[in-house]
């Protein structure tokens, strides 16, 4: 288990913050690459297709300030999601203008990315593909990425079914590179858990909905704060691809969250001409039970960093004795 040095060395936090639709833009890259951990975004959230050129340009040169104010600063890379799927008519383009600023990652999701790695390798890119099954992995790594991002149940947005114990268990008897793990991950506990399942990166989305620079609306952060793990439904009727959603989201758009009629995957568009009904139907992941605040997204990590720390501390603590701290005093109790 390893990751790139050039991605390792310039870490803060072992985090990826996931690439939101709509919610993720600029502000939050930025805010998220300068607090030390991958910031990234949709490219589909530019729009029309012209502004991603505008959105790179000011992530590059935010960076790139920062870098030279503060030569030692840890200033981590950003990445760019790209929908690798038919109905995406923007794909070719929005690949051409990461290549113009040649962006350190190309996250890929809903297919095997077989014609972007060549590209993004070209310009000395990583490529990380997201999957939600063991076949779904085998199939990226065949087609040449750098890193998988294993996507479980729990997960905001397109989520998996596998428990992160069952799918990081299972790739890792045949994959020892870089993985990252998303599944409920909001708090320095969990991604230290994470890591030691046998990821080497967390996946963290829903924890930065409720931030400042997120571009979410008012109400959607103060759900995200208000909301426990049963009020996240599962269904993949809004896209046609499964994913979590906020049960008074749905409720607010006039359907039944406990009734929503069955998809397919027939249904998935994501072109340039994607509709907008549902664009006030939110997800997020399970575990916003743990969120309880909107914050900059720097005192966000902050936070993560110290728990984290803390969790890592707390650990080592019990490691010279854990059955001491795990098992009754009474075996038979």
């Amino acid at each position: 288990m390893s990751l790139p040095d050039r991605l390792a060395d310039a870490l803060a936090l072992p985090v990826v913050a996931s690439p939101m639709f709509i919610v993720s833009g600029p502000d939050l890259v930025i805010a998220q690459c300068l607090g030390g951990i991958v910031g990234s975004f949709p490219a589909l959230n530019a729009r029309p297709k012209e502004a991603l050129d505008d959105w790179l340009t000011r992530i590059d040169g935010a960076l790139a300030a920062a870098m030279a104010a503060e030569p030692g600063r840890i200033v981590a890379p950003y990445a760019v999601n790209q929908i690798v799927h038919a109905s995406n008519d923007r794909l070719e383009h929005d690949l051409a203008v990461c290549a113009r600023h040649r962006v350190p990652i190309i996250i890929t999701s809903l297919r095997a990315p077989d014609a972007v790695v060549s590209a993004v390798h070209g310009w000395g890119g990583l490529v990380f593909h997201d999957v939600t099954t063991v076949r779904h992995a085998e199939k990226a790594l065949e087609a040449g990425v750098d890193g998988l991002i294993l996507v479980c149940a729990g997960a905001g947005g397109h989520a998996g079914t596998l428990s992160p114990f069952a799918l990081v268990g299972e790739v890792r008897r045949f994959y020892d590179g870089p993985l990252v793990l998303s599944g409920a991950i909001t708090t320095g506990s969990a991604i230290l858990a994470a890591q030691a399942m046998g990821a080497d990166l967390a996946y963290m989305g829903t924890r930065f909905i409720a931030t400042a620079e997120a571009n979410a609306a008012p109400a959607y952060k103060d759900m995200i704060v208000a909301t426990r793990a049963a009020d996240v439904v599962y269904t993949p009727f809004f896209t046609g691809v499964s994913g979590n959603y906020l049960k008074p989201s749905v409720v607010a758009a006039g359907l039944d969250p406990d009734a929503l009629p069955d998809s397919d995957k027939s249904r998935m568009d994501f072109g340039s001409g994607r509709t907008k009904a549902w664009r006030d139907i939110w997800g997020a992941g399970q575990g916003v039970g743990t969120i309880d605040d909107v914050l900059p997204a720097a005192e966000v990590i902050a936070r993560l960093k110290r728990e984290y720390a803390a969790a890592r501390e707390a650990l080592l603590s019990r490691a010279g004795n854990p059955c001491r701290e795990i098992l009754p005093t009474n075996p038979a109790e």
